[in-house]
C-alpha cells in the first residue's frame, strides 16, 4: 500500500520519497493517523481538518473495481474486434 502516497504526491508536484517520509515521521512524531498527502494544496496534511475521511482500503478496492473493468472491456473489445476484420 506503499505506492497509493507515494503516487498520490508524485501527481500533487511534491517529491514523492521525501514528502511521504516527512508525513510518515510527523505521524510518528504527533501519533497522528490522520496525516495524509496535502493533494489539494489546503496548508496542512491532517486530513481530518480538510474533510477528507475515505479509508485507504476504501481507494484500494475503488482501484480495484477500476482495474477490473478496464480489463473486461479490453476482453470484449479483443471479442468483437476479429469479426471487424473477417
Amino acid at each position: 500500500m506503499e505506492e497509493i502516497p507515494l503516487t498520490l504526491a508524485e501527481n500533487s508536484g511534491y517529491n514523492p520519497i521525501e514528502y511521504v517520509a516527512s508525513i510518515r515521521k510527523q505521524q510518528i512524531d504527533e501519533q497522528n493517523a490522520y496525516l495524509g498527502v496535502d493533494a489539494m494544496f489546503r496548508g496542512t496534511p491532517n486530513m481530518m481538518e480538510q474533510g477528507i475521511f475515505e479509508s485507504v482500503a476504501s481507494k484500494r478496492n475503488q482501484l480495484e473495481l477500476a482495474t477490473q473493468v478496464v480489463k473486461m472491456i479490453l476482453k470484449i473489445d479483443d471479442v468483437i474486434a476479429p469479426k471487424e476484420y473477417e
